[in-house]
């Protein structure tokens, strides 16, 4: 059931009392007792899909009626949101008792509770902004997709609906496509050379138009893919993020939504299941054949691995520090993880193939290779790159068992990991430490994220007063003002 059962109790309630039936008659009517339709008309309990239908016949109204999102009245929408503040965590660790929230609470004190409800969750959600919380907040939104099998199926199929409206019907997405979905939402892409620094795109509600920059990586996908990106805010009813995990969480749906559009389900899960066959999966292959980076068709390839293949496996992003940037496993691979369980920035195995290809004698092919671990044994094919804040290497791995369908499982690279025991590579040999501990003094390389917190405000990080002034700048001068919309 999709409402939230607080709202359908509102709104049972709502009709309830229009139709002037006391708690006793309905629940005689419906063939419920009277405490447990109180129970439901106060969200505390979930109710049967067969008793909202006999709720609703009881009622007069279509089950629709009572299923809608919607809270009936301004006065039952104020309600709900107090209810929900007081059984938030926030609220909790304040030790304060919960206002009894019924139709004798005057309006004014309903608006003036949810207010102040609402400046201290806003306020929360400014003073947590610190790398321990955002880090904290990235493990939940990685868990929840691991979980998932990093399969967002919802997601899927709102992106095939757009570019199949859009033309689409097979390979690499074209930009022309991409403006087309922009104009089925009624908006224009307008490319500029000004966007504020703190932004990747600035969407004009008011003038429908979406900005974006004047270019991108020559070859790459970049601007097809802000585009969508931006796109998906709207498409997916995204509402401003009351908290730091909520925008990590709209990003990664954004990010998803971009990656579901470029390669979509339809043809991109036969394309792999036909190359499964014929045991020759490569992530290059997925890359080129839908026109993207090889980071993007490796994270994506994850996706639909395991719900469209079967196929469990890891994703690394791995910088030339031996840092990990970015990380995905549901196939058990082991990856070290600080005391918030997060994995970003932990060092990687220096045997992993995704720090060994560093060194392999040709970063233009993808570097093969099978590792012994404690977790077991795992293929793994990995691809280096080039920034202009330095290299990186892509990994795509899995199980010794599933390395049969995939192109480069012949390789005769294999290397052994005992991580995240510190004997594996993080411990020196005593010999070597004898030589040089009490004769080397390194500087080192201190990152900039360490003490700093970071950026707050509605979207963290974004210096809002540029962003105004570039919409001002760029705003149609033809003294129409639009109504701003979420969609």
């Amino acid at each position: 059931m999709a409402t939230e059962p607080l709202t359908i109790g509102r709104r049972i309630r709502h009709f309830r009392t229009q139709a002037g039936l006391t708690l006793d008659a309905l629940g005689e009517q419906a063939g419920a007792a009277p405490s447990q339709l109180s129970q439901i008309e106060n969200g505390r309990r979930e109710p049967r899909l067969s008793l909202l239908q006999r709720v609703a016949d009881a009622l007069g109204v279509p089950l629709t009626d009572l299923l809608t999102d919607d809270a009936p009245t301004p006065r039952d929408a104020l309600e709900i949101e107090l209810e929900r503040a007081q059984r938030r965590p926030l609220y909790a660790t304040l030790g304060l008792p919960s206002v009894k929230v019924s139709q004798k609470l005057p309006m004014p004190v309903l608006e003036s509770l949810v207010g102040l409800h609402g400046e201290l969750a806003r306020r929360e959600s400014e003073s947590i902004a610190t790398p321990e919380q955002a880090r904290r907040a990235n493990t939940a939104v990685r868990l929840g997709m691991q979980a998932r099998d990093n399969h967002l199926a919802e997601i899927e199929d709102v992106a095939e609906e757009m570019v199949r409206r859009a033309g689409y019907e097979g390979g690499a997405l074209t930009h022309r496509m991409v403006t087309v979905m922009a104009q089925q939402l009624g908006f224009e892409l307008v490319h500029v050379g000004d966007l504020p620094p703190t932004t990747r795109t600035v969407t004009d509600l008011e003038n429908r138009r979406i900005y974006l920059p004047s270019s991108s990586i020559p070859g790459g996908h970049g601007l097809r893919s802000l585009a969508l990106q931006a796109i998906a805010h709207r498409v997916l009813e995204h509402a401003r993020p009351a908290s730091y995990e909520a925008f990590l969480g709209q990003r990664n749906e954004i990010n998803y939504f971009a990656a579901a559009c470029l390669m979509p389900r339809f043809v991109a899960g036969p394309w792999l299941e036909a190359r499964k066959h014929d045991r020759d999966l490569a992530i290059e292959d997925l890359r080129d054949a839908f026109g993207v980076t090889h980071e993007a068709a490796a994270r994506r390839f994850t996706n639909l691995a395991t719900v469209v293949l079967g196929i469990r496996c890891h994703f690394l992003r791995v910088q030339e520090d031996g840092s990990l940037y970015r990380g995905y496993e549901n196939d058990g691979f082991l990856l070290r993880a600080d005391v918030t369980g997060a994995i970003e920035g932990q060092p990687v195995c220096r045997w992993f193939g995704a720090r060994t290809a560093f060194t392999s004698h040709d970063r233009t092919t993808e570097w093969y290779q099978y590792t012994d671990t404690p977790a077991g044994t795992f293929w793994c094919s990995t691809q280096a790159g080039a920034t202009a804040s330095g290299d990186f290497t892509v990994t795509v791995g899995v199980p010794f068992a599933q390395s049969k369908w995939f192109r480069g499982r012949d390789t005769t690279a294999r290397r052994t990991s005992t991580c995240p025991d510190d004997a594996c590579c993080r411990r020196p040999p005593d010999a070597v430490s004898a030589r040089w501990a009490e004769a080397s003094w390194p500087s080192a390389r201190m990152r900039r994220q360490t003490f700093g917190p970071l950026p707050t405000g509605a979207f963290p990080g974004v210096d809002q007063t540029d962003v105004y002034d570039f919409l001002t700048r760029h705003a149609p001068d033809d003294g129409v003002r639009r109504p701003a919309s979420s969609g």
